[in-house]
């Protein structure tokens, strides 16, 4: 692969990492597709999922860094919670995390992918119900913990970690704006302890050695798209979950899937 074609589709796969990591629609599932359709993978899935989170990462740091200095603030309530939610999604990304990541490059992988599409689809559409019929209350333990049992699920590539966390919160009768900020909240601790895990098998078999300079190159482009996405995409999804709206995205989701099933039943991806 050539430099120039190396940089560009680093810069798109950051770009729709960073609009799809805070919108409802999976982010591991677009990049899962896309590197398949454009049959290019920056050595290995995980690591390439990993690095370009880092740049929404930098992006949720940046627009909520004024409630990350709160949470280290007495009485440290908010801080206790996330930390509670943070632990399912540690221990099934630490047990699982290299089966689920072989799952989803295997045979049948395609077919797997429409199905979570599918799922985060219904699961959207019964958040939009639920959230126009109650007024919401403020953010607790009773909230907290069923998001973090969620954003475990959504390790898998298809269920949307935002919209699964949101819709856990919103099912249990959480106010819909403390909802949204708690659950990208949690994609900090979450997307830090993969960058941890997947940091040591890079220094074990470095993925820049054979791509000389261009593959760090083209990692570092995609990281910067996805942190100005990601900012955009945050000040959109907090208009959006104000208005409890999620209907268009499910919509969207569906017809993903169904394109994820055809794809795979025609045989255009392998």
């Amino acid at each position: 692969m050539g430099g120039f074609e190396l940089i560009w589709k680093s810069i798109l796969l950051g770009t729709v990492q960073g609009l799809t990591e805070f919108l409802p629609v999976s982010s591991s599932g677009h990049l899962t597709l896309l590197q398949k359709l454009l049959h290019f993978d920056l050595g290995g899935g995980m690591f390439v999922n990993v690095m370009l989170h880092l740049g929404t990462l930098i992006a949720v740091m940046f627009v909520f860094r004024k409630d990350i200095i709160a949470l280290f603030k007495k009485p440290f309530k908010t801080l206790g919670m996330l930390v509670v939610a943070t632990v399912p999604a540690g221990i099934v990304g630490l047990l699982f995390h290299e089966k689920i990541d072989s799952l989803f490059s295997g045979k049948g992988w395609l077919l797997d992918l429409a199905v979570c599409f599918a799922v985060t689809a219904g699961l959207l559409l019964i958040t939009e119900i639920a959230a126009k019929k109650r007024e919401g209350s403020e953010l607790s333990w009773r909230h907290t913990v069923p998001m973090g049992l969620m954003q475990a699920v959504a390790l898998f590539p298809g269920i949307s970690r935002s919209g699964s966390t949101i819709a856990a919160g919103t099912f249990m009768g959480a106010k819909k704006e403390d909802v949204a900020r708690f659950s990208f909240l949690l994609s900090i601790p979450v997307i830090l302890g993969s960058v941890l895990v997947e940091g040591v098998g890079i220094a074990k078999e470095p993925p820049f050695i054979e791509s000389g300079g261009m593959l760090f190159l083209g990692v570092l482009l995609g990281v910067v798209a996805a942190a100005i996405s990601g900012f955009f995409a945050i000040k959109v999804m907090m208009n959006l979950i104000a208005k409890a709206n999620y209907k268009w995205f499910s919509l969207y989701l569906i017809l993903l899937s169904m394109t994820c099933f055809w794809l795979s039943a025609l045989g255009v991806i392998a």
